[in-house]
């Protein structure tokens, strides 16, 4: 293994520090797409290198010399562990495989339950459907088609101006899908969870892009900020004036209300390359962990065969 291969590891790091205020720095809509990217690329560098440098040291042992045809010497090189500490990126790489796995089977049974969900919903033009409910609730349905979902409770809740901000939130959700965004950073923060912080901030970034989005079509950031509270306060069955309560209620309403009292989010270009650039970086260094594994086996087989 090389220092390059220590990049993935690195990566993960930074975003375990600096997602969230990356998340919050970067515009609402690039920090969905470049968080999830990032999520998913170093996830999987790392289980990559991972599983590279298990292999290189297990492939050591005479069973896996006689059998590869290459020569332990080569693939030892100047490493000074055993064959034996190979068992441990490989449990670490089977755990979070395992983890994965299980994350995607649930992410699985969650969209085929939601498209059947909007199978019974029957058909609607607009996408909207309304359900007779007294608890205040409002969300969008992933599917291939994909429903928005209001309960009757929840309408009342709201004057007219801002059930506008709340359907508009809602189709924004619906018309970029960012349920996939949350569901590819959270399998990848299965996969590793030192990604869960920037898969937390994946998930608030969608939730303000939908906010900005809502901003956009009321044109007025006091109204979609006030609409936000009152529904997060009817969730939680305290009285739907807004106030500085809504603290109390979610931390993340609370961070997203007072992004809507500010003006609307500047593009942050710098930052924007730095992490696409990162990105970038980590990909790399598992391109060049499988580029040198590759030449390093090679030596190792030409090795053996001039020795037999």
């Amino acid at each position: 293994m090389t220092a390059v291969a220590l990049i993935p590891l690195a990566t993960n790091l930074l975003l375990a520090v600096s997602g969230g205020w990356l998340g919050r720095r970067l515009p609402p809509a690039a920090a969905t797409r470049l968080l999830t990217l990032a999520c998913l690329v170093t996830a999987l560098a790392t289980g990559f290198v991972l599983a590279v440098a298990a292999f290189t040291l297990l492939a050591q042992l005479p069973l896996l010399t006689a059998v590869g045809h290459w020569s332990a010497t080569m693939i030892r090189g100047h490493d000074p562990l055993p064959a034996a500490a190979g068992l441990v990126p490989a449990a670490v790489v089977v755990g979070l495989l395992a983890a994965a796995a299980r994350r995607a089977a649930a992410l699985g049974q969650d969209l085929a339950a939601a498209e059947l969900t909007c199978r019974r919903l029957g058909p609607s033009p607009t996408g909207l459907v309304i359900v007779e409910d007294d608890h205040p609730d409002a969300y969008t349905l992933p599917g291939l088609t994909g429903r928005i979902v209001v309960s009757t409770a929840m309408l009342r809740a709201l004057p007219a101006d801002e059930r506008r901000v709340l359907l508009a939130h809602e189709r924004s959700h619906l018309h970029h899908r960012h349920h996939a965004y949350t569901q590819l950073a959270d399998l990848a923060a299965a996969a590793n969870p030192l990604l869960r912080t920037p898969a937390a901030a994946v998930r608030l970034a969608v939730e303000r892009w939908a906010d900005e989005d809502a901003a956009a079509v009321t044109e007025d950031r006091a109204v979609v900020a006030r609409a936000l509270a009152r529904a997060g306060l009817a969730r939680t069955g305290m009285p739907t004036t807004p106030t500085s309560a809504l603290g109390a209620v979610h931390t993340d309403l609370t961070h997203r209300a007072r992004a809507l009292l500010d003006p609307p989010p500047k593009p942050r270009p710098a930052l924007a390359v730095a992490l696409a650039a990162l990105v970038l970086a980590t990909a790399a260094a598992a391109a060049d962990t499988a580029h040198t594994t590759e030449h390093r086996f090679e030596h190792a087989q030409a090795a053996y065969a001039h020795r037999s």
